[in-house]
């Protein structure tokens, strides 16, 4: 009875293992998958360590915080400059609104407009062939490290400081505005480019070097029509970032609205001040509709 009862385990097997495949069943399968899948768990890091690590990171960055930024509260002072600028923001003046002059929102705005796209389009001719030298699959490794240190640099320093030294280059005004817009936007737009090129399909550039193509007609035929959709959408992208960063660099004296702003702020115009905010509102938020509406219809276009 007993060598019955140890035999049968095995005749289940053989039977399973027999008429199993006919049924669907695959138990030996099953148990396989089961053990890998549990194998692999017991050789993966316990997810309560990462947690344990990221809660000692925050509570690191808290302790630094707390000890390194004073916070004194908010004067009494500091709530009226609050209450007075939210007052011009609901009672903007409509005087600058449609003052049509140099000094007029329209004509501010406009010079704003104009200093982030001309940037962004002078920016997008200097980050493209940048972006060609830049990436590995197209460029030798020398030129690509040489060309990436100096991007890298360009990259290193915020608009601000471009907007500064371009005003004591050229002088104050749009022009140097707009060479500040071109630098920022070349750093990183040849970052953005460089990620897309050596992503692209290789395939396409080995058989047009197998069909004895010069460096040109690859890039032309077989590059170009692959970025197309991906440089214009990176395009527009900074496009809105210029836009919003034109607007401060008239702090500095590098044209746009930035400089009206901060007179009007310092003389306690609130209303003037709303106006010029709103203004800036209605023109990023339009600037964003139309990137976003060109931007979904290159994706469907790729699809």
């Amino acid at each position: 009875m007993n060598n019955e009862k140890k035999n049968r385990p095995g005749l289940f097997k053989r039977l399973l293992k027999d008429w199993g495949p006919l049924l669907g069943i695959s138990i030996g399968s099953d148990l396989d998958d089961a053990r890998t899948v549990e194998d692999k768990y017991r050789r993966y890091p316990q997810p309560w360590i990462r947690y344990i690590l990221f809660l000692l990171f925050v509570l690191c960055i808290v302790y630094i915080n707390s000890i390194t930024v004073e916070y004194s509260g908010v004067t009494a002072r500091g709530w009226g400059l609050v209450k007075a600028s939210l007052r011009g923001l609901i009672t903007p003046s409509w005087k600058v609104i449609v003052d049509t002059s140099s000094t007029g929102l329209m004509h501010m705005l406009l010079e704003t407009f104009a200093i982030g796209f001309l940037g962004t389009l002078f920016g997008t001719i200097l980050a493209i062939p940048l972006g060609f030298v830049c990436s590995r699959n197209v460029a030798p490794r020398w030129v690509n490290l040489l060309f990436l240190v100096i991007v890298t640099v360009i990259r290193s320093f915020p608009s601000i400081m471009y907007g500064i030294m371009f005003v004591k280059t050229v002088g104050p005004g749009p022009f140097a505005g707009v060479l500040t817009m071109t630098i920022g936007s070349a750093g990183m737009l040849c970052k953005m480019f460089v990620e897309a090129i050596e992503d692209i399909d290789k395939g396409v550039i080995e058989a047009l070097d197998a069909a004895g193509c010069t460096a040109f007609e690859k890039v032309r035929y077989g590059i170009i029509p692959q970025l197309s959709s991906s440089i214009i959408s990176s395009v527009l992208y900074r496009l809105d970032i210029n836009i919003k960063n034109a607007s401060v660099l008239g702090l500095v004296g590098a044209g746009g609205i930035g400089a009206q702003l901060i007179f009007a702020i310092d003389d306690r115009r609130w209303s003037d001040t709303g106006a010029m905010l709103w203004g800036l509102v209605v023109m990023v938020l339009l600037i964003e509709y139309i990137s976003t509406k060109i931007r979904r219809r290159l994706a469907a276009d790729v699809r």
